[in-house]
Protein backbone atom coordinates (compact mmCIF):
# COMPACT_ATOMS: atom_id res chain seq x y z
CA UNK A 1 0.00 0.00 0.00
CA UNK A 2 1.32 3.28 -0.90
CA UNK A 3 0.73 6.51 1.32
CA UNK A 4 -1.72 7.42 -1.41
CA UNK A 5 -4.49 4.37 -1.13
CA UNK A 6 -4.49 4.94 2.82
CA UNK A 7 -6.52 8.40 2.14
CA UNK A 8 -8.75 7.05 -0.54
CA UNK A 9 -12.05 7.37 -0.44
CA UNK A 10 -14.22 3.99 0.67
CA UNK A 11 -17.78 3.44 0.47
CA UNK A 12 -18.88 5.01 3.99
CA UNK A 13 -16.08 8.03 3.35
CA UNK A 14 -19.26 10.80 2.08
CA UNK A 15 -21.39 9.69 5.49
CA UNK A 16 -17.86 9.80 7.56
CA UNK A 17 -17.26 13.34 6.06
CA UNK A 18 -20.53 14.52 6.78
CA UNK A 19 -20.85 13.45 10.25
CA UNK A 20 -17.50 15.02 11.03
CA UNK A 21 -18.39 18.09 9.31
CA UNK A 22 -21.19 18.15 11.63
CA UNK A 23 -19.80 17.36 14.88
CA UNK A 24 -17.08 20.15 14.23
CA UNK A 25 -20.02 22.86 13.31
CA UNK A 26 -22.15 22.22 16.40
CA UNK A 27 -18.79 22.34 18.60
CA UNK A 28 -18.00 25.69 16.69
CA UNK A 29 -21.54 27.02 17.05
CA UNK A 30 -21.61 26.19 21.14
CA UNK A 31 -18.17 27.88 21.48
CA UNK A 32 -18.90 31.03 19.64
CA UNK A 33 -19.57 34.46 21.89
CA UNK A 34 -22.91 36.98 20.56
CA UNK A 35 -19.76 39.12 19.52
CA UNK A 36 -18.06 36.77 16.75
CA UNK A 37 -22.19 35.97 15.52
CA UNK A 38 -22.55 39.19 15.40
CA UNK A 39 -19.52 40.07 12.92
CA UNK A 40 -20.32 37.17 10.82
CA UNK A 41 -23.31 38.36 9.98
CA UNK A 42 -22.38 41.58 8.58
CA UNK A 43 -21.05 39.56 5.63
CA UNK A 44 -24.33 37.67 5.09
CA UNK A 45 -26.51 41.15 4.82
CA UNK A 46 -23.86 43.02 2.91
CA UNK A 47 -24.47 40.41 0.32
CA UNK A 48 -27.95 39.84 0.44
CA UNK A 49 -29.08 43.59 0.18
CA UNK A 50 -27.73 43.80 -3.14
CA UNK A 51 -29.00 40.70 -4.18
CA UNK A 52 -32.40 41.34 -2.77
CA UNK A 53 -31.99 44.78 -4.54
CA UNK A 54 -31.55 43.60 -7.67
CA UNK A 55 -33.64 40.04 -7.58
CA UNK A 56 -36.86 41.34 -6.10
CA UNK A 57 -37.64 44.10 -8.91
CA UNK A 58 -36.64 41.66 -11.76
CA UNK A 59 -38.83 39.16 -10.56
CA UNK A 60 -41.61 41.94 -10.20
CA UNK A 61 -40.89 43.15 -13.51
CA UNK A 62 -40.76 40.33 -15.11
CA UNK A 63 -44.35 39.07 -13.82
CA UNK A 64 -45.99 42.59 -14.57
CA UNK A 65 -44.23 42.65 -18.24
CA UNK A 66 -46.41 39.28 -18.57
CA UNK A 67 -49.21 40.34 -17.69
CA UNK A 68 -50.06 37.71 -15.25
CA UNK A 69 -51.18 40.76 -12.71
CA UNK A 70 -53.93 42.66 -12.69
CA UNK A 71 -54.13 46.10 -14.05
CA UNK A 72 -54.84 47.29 -10.57
CA UNK A 73 -51.57 45.75 -9.46
CA UNK A 74 -49.90 46.94 -12.23
CA UNK A 75 -50.60 50.45 -11.54
CA UNK A 76 -49.89 50.30 -7.78
CA UNK A 77 -46.01 48.69 -8.56
CA UNK A 78 -45.57 51.45 -11.38
CA UNK A 79 -46.43 54.21 -8.98
CA UNK A 80 -43.46 52.34 -6.75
Amino acid sequence: MNYRQQYAPGPASAVQVCQFWSTRMDALERHLSANTWALAAIPVVLTAYPIAQLVIPAILHGIVSRGIVPDVVRTVLNLI
